[in-house]
């Protein structure tokens, strides 16, 4: 079988019967694999870091992005350029910290200087080169594409993608929703959580928008908001689940999708919440009158009192819940993930109140927080399962025949179409579900 009839054979997706189905292999396979590096990787935008990480002029950060190493700078006419982070002369990292601020960029290997726009300023015993060696060539090179957004930066190893804003689609609406959180923007906490998964890439990208697994996967977070929000006593987990309303799912073109949901569990951004403490209430009320002076009643609810669970393919997650959180994924293995989260927070609110946000992002999100544990076991328990090959697909056709809802599996069917679409070489791929013929 050759690569196109392979391709074209991994996906069942039947909208008259309300069926769709992927091969397991697509979970397993070191060849799909290649061709993701190909064809999704190789091709698309992907998520590199936000401005507020550089904030100084001199200010930079180092990342690996497709397997590239990059870093961001701030220059000192405040413009923030992206580089390929190895040195023009014979190769070595020319940034060897992941963070910092730098007048000028040294290579140790022989000394070759650039400044924070890229140029190479100094070479040492300059007069060992002929009046042909033109330094403007030498400079530190970019990617081919790098474009911003609201603050977030994207790069793009394919000069010839499409741009940015025609790319993000309709997932540019849900990033405005994150950043007009606040008047003065959204700021990038200092550190980061790293951790690795003994599983396949895409099951990060499916379980981060599953609101099916919410309450047989993570009971225990739902029984300790029951304790902080309810009044009633000996009211169960269950009752005070009546009030989480599990919201619509939408498409938003290319491979983006959002989930919203409200109640019990909801935003306190700037609707206040149990969980915030008596303590923080003036401060988030204030918070959400500003936004409705600012916007609107109704943009401001939106901003304020909804959970978002927002996923730009192919592999940036947007957690906007009682805190916000960015997370990316890198496959090092048919079934190896690499996980960097950062959190986002809004400028301009208190400290007390900063800190009451990261403490609920490491309670439902940290290394030991009540969602993040049980994610990845029950992620990489699929992984294990897969070992058993005689069972051949994976199921996501739940709400396939109605108005999805955040518990349905639109979200997955939208990743996995533009992901086929991708992998058969398509530009454009229509990722909602479709009504059945005579609807």
């Amino acid at each position: 079988m050759d690569t196109k009839d392979l391709i074209k054979d991994l996906i069942i997706d039947d909208s008259e019967r309300g069926i769709f189905r992927y091969r397991r292999s697509t979970l397993t396979s070191p060849r799909i694999l290649e061709l993701e590096w190909e064809r999704i990787f190789d091709r698309c935008w992907l998520y590199l870091g936000h401005e507020s990480e550089v904030e100084r002029p001199g200010d930079y950060r180092r990342r690996t992005v497709a397997g590239r190493p990059l870093f961001f700078v701030r220059g000192r006419d405040d413009q923030v350029r992206v580089f390929l982070n190895t040195c023009p002369h014979r190769g070595a990292l020319i940034c060897r910290h992941d963070e910092g601020n730098a007048r000028v960029f040294q290579c140790f290997y022989h000394a070759w200087t650039f400044s924070t726009r890229g140029e190479l300023v100094g070479t040492p015993d300059s007069a060992g080169y002929s009046e042909d060696f033109d330094r403007a060539e030498m400079g530190l090179r970019s990617p081919p594409r790098v474009d911003s957004y609201r603050g977030f930066y994207f790069v793009s190893f394919n000069e010839h993608v499409e741009d940015l804003r025609t790319f993000l689609a309709g997932a540019r609406e849900c990033l405005d929703l994150v950043a007009d959180q606040s008047e003065v923007g959204m700021k990038v906490s200092r550190g980061s959580h790293r951790f690795t998964t003994r599983s396949n890439w895409k099951l990060m990208s499916e379980n981060g928008i599953d609101g099916y697994h919410l309450m047989p996967v993570h009971r225990t977070y739902f029984e300790y908001l029951s304790d902080l929000i309810t009044d009633i006593p000996g009211e169960s987990v269950m009752d005070t689940m009546k009030s989480w309303q599990p919201g619509p799912v939408h498409a938003l073109g290319n491979g983006h999708v959002m989930g919203v949901s409200s109640g019990s569990g909801g935003r306190t951004v700037a609707h206040w919440h149990p969980i915030f403490g008596e303590d923080m209430k003036e401060e988030i009320t204030g918070i959400r009158e500003r936004l409705v002076e600012q916007f609107g009643e109704e943009r401001a609810y939106r901003i304020a009192d909804n959970n978002r669970f927002i996923m730009i393919y192919p592999n940036l997650f947007i957690f906007d819940l009682m805190f916000t959180a960015v997370r990316v994924y890198w496959p090092t293995a048919p079934d190896r993930t690499e996980v960097t989260t950062w959190s986002l927070v809004p400028g301009g609110h208190s400290s007390d109140l900063l800190t009451r946000r990261s403490d609920n992002t490491l309670t439902l999100t940290g290394p030991g927080g009540f969602a993040l544990p049980d994610d990845v076991e029950a992620i990489e328990s699929c992984q294990t399962g897969f070992q058993a090959r005689e069972v051949e697909w994976n199921d996501v056709s739940r709400g396939m025949h109605r108005q999805a809802l955040i518990s349905d599996e639109l979200q997955m069917r939208v990743f996995w179409r533009r992901w086929h679409g991708h992998l058969m070489g398509l530009d454009k791929v229509e990722t909602a579900d479709r009504p059945p013929k005579g609807d």
